[in-house]
């Protein structure tokens, strides 16, 4: 415990310092100061728990002094010591909280007195401070402990359920007051968000807003929320314990106003997953039931699921839609259709609640072959058609959701038409070969590597390309390149040799062969012809 005086009379200081019994008192240290400034300037540095200030002084008075300890949260008792019973300095020492006003000349016993009262009040504000601060750590600590608690649970529960014995060993370990006979019921909550992904600043802002919407919204005097957590990207799980009889109605009000919420406030969509209800030592069962629902179930999006309703289902075998019709849709271009037809067969799937990911996967590999399958009567390579993030990305995530799937479904079958339409103007794709052949003269251009660049059949490409120019293929190609040596022969001092190696040809005997079939002359005598003034060696 230290102490502060403040007075500009040296002799005052010295008196105070000598006549109290500040051993006696618990007093550790007795800073002084002689004004205002360097009292400031010792709070400031030091530990001062008690503080006693003349009113009167000419470098600022020991009521701005005490103005100033409130203004900054200083934790100091103080006592003010004046010359004058002023009502005023009384009214103003007692607006600013002082610990008492004394007035002088001192009478020692009874300032003992003070400060002996002054530090007992100090004592106590520090025990109730620290009192307060060990309260918020462990409110704090009791928080993690309980998201570290459900979040074992919940991962132990993915693939089998966590057993009653382990459920209590964890209740021990983190010293939680839950009994194994608590009424528990889990949601889960699968985010859509509308822009895709996020940076991680942009995430963590969202997870704030969202769970302060899920915070409020679930504060109910029914059940109390033990935890909200995200066991996999987008994916929430939230923890109610009941105080009441549960009441399956209140959870699906609930989840049908954070849908209303997350749409405009969070710009996703939503789907609610309520889980069933029981024990505290049937968790993880309870769990993995939710969980398997999700990763089954086909969702829909801005609707609530509930385990209780899935579990009485009964499974069918998959039935495929009409394949032969969509695949006249697709011949006859009619794209609309076809996407309106794959959609109302989902759609009216989901409806007689045999629509499960199972299902759609099995739908999906159906249309995926039936596009590909078109596309290959028309000469194009689709396992070369549909590369890349986009493709990637969105079959990634097509059986999250109907809207899903039928976003990728869109994608597949655009894609089709457009490079149907592409491959229906031969002068456009040759256009585009020739262009390619050009840039790229010394490449290695097999057929095979020609028609990657316009994923096509490599057969195919050839008669369409014979068809429209008069010329094969690799004549074009040999062409072209012939053409790029005669010039290069013509204006540069290359060697014969390096000049074979640029146009494609690292067979320097080959390319002298192909060369005097489509000029007439070898390379060699050509170039002398074309640059008389030059003497040539043999290979130059």
């Amino acid at each position: 415990m230290n102490i502060l005086l403040v007075d500009d009379d040296y002799y005052v200081i010295a008196a105070l310092q000598k006549k109290i019994d500040w051993k006696l008192l618990n007093i550790e240290t007795v800073f002084t100061a002689n004004n205002v400034a360097q009292a400031r300037e010792i709070i400031e540095t030091h530990s001062v728990q008690i503080l006693i200030s003349d009113i009167e002084m000419p470098q600022g008075s020991g009521l701005e002094l005490l103005a100033w300890v409130r203004e900054n949260n200083y934790s100091i008792q103080t006592i003010l010591l004046t010359n004058y019973a002023d009502f005023n300095y009384a009214q103003k020492a007692i607006e600013l909280q002082s610990f008492e006003y004394f007035l002088k000349p001192i009478e020692f016993d009874k300032l003992m007195l003070i400060i002996q009262k002054a530090v007992i009040r100090s004592k106590e504000q520090q025990s109730n401070e620290k009192a307060i601060q060990e309260g918020y750590f462990w409110q704090k600590n009791q928080a993690k402990n309980l998201e570290h608690f459900w979040r074992k649970l919940v991962s132990s529960s993915t693939s089998f359920p966590i057993k009653p014995a382990d459920i209590t060993h964890a209740i021990e370990e983190q010293n939680l007051s839950y009994q194994m006979n608590d009424i528990i019921q889990p949601l889960l909550f699968n985010l859509f968000p509308y822009n895709g992904s996020m940076g991680k600043k942009e995430k963590d802002l969202y997870d704030f807003a969202l769970l302060n919407i899920l915070y409020e919204l679930f504060r109910q005097s029914y059940f109390s929320v033990e935890s909200i957590l995200e066991y996999k990207d987008y994916n929430w799980i939230a923890i109610l314990k009941w105080n009441q009889a549960p009441d399956s109605l209140v959870l699906e009000e609930i989840c049908s106003s954070f849908i209303q919420k997350a749409n405009p406030y969070l710009k996703c969509d939503v789907c609610c997953n309520i889980g069933l209800y029981g024990k505290l030592n049937d968790i993880g069962d309870i769990l993995k039931k939710l969980i398997h629902m999700d990763e089954e179930i086909t969702k829909s999006r801005n609707q609530t699921f509930l385990v209780e309703t899935y579990l009485m289902q009964i499974k069918t075998a998959y039935i495929p839609p009409d394949l032969a019709h969509l695949e006249e849709l697709l011949n006859h271009n009619n794209l609309a259709a076809f996407l309106e037809e794959v959609t109302q067969y989902m759609k009216q799937m989901q409806t007689q609640r045999t629509l499960d990911t199972s299902i759609l996967s099995l739908f999906r590999l159906d249309i995926v072959q039936l596009v590909y399958s078109f596309l290959k009567m028309k000469g194009i390579q689709a396992h070369k058609l549909y590369t890349g993030k986009t493709n990637d990305h969105l079959l990634l995530h097509s059986l999250a959701s109907i809207e899903d799937m039928e976003e990728y479904l869109k994608y597949l079958v655009n894609t089709a038409m457009k490079y149907r339409d592409f491959t229906a103007q031969p002068k456009s794709i040759v256009e585009e070969i020739k262009q390619y052949i050009h840039a790229h003269y010394g490449d290695d251009l097999t057929r095979n590597d020609l028609a990657e660049i316009v994923y096509l059949n490599p057969d195919y490409l050839a008669r369409l390309f014979k068809k429209e120019t008069g010329v094969s293929l690799g004549s074009y190609v040999i062409k072209v390149r012939i053409t790029a040596a005669k010039y290069l022969l013509e204006t540069t001092h290359t060697s014969v040799y390096t000049i074979a190696n640029k146009v494609g040809y690292s067979n320097y005997s080959y390319f002298s062969k192909l060369f005097k079939q489509e000029v007439g002359l070898p390379p060699n005598e050509y170039k002398k012809e074309q640059q008389p003034s030059l003497i040539v060696t043999k290979g130059s």
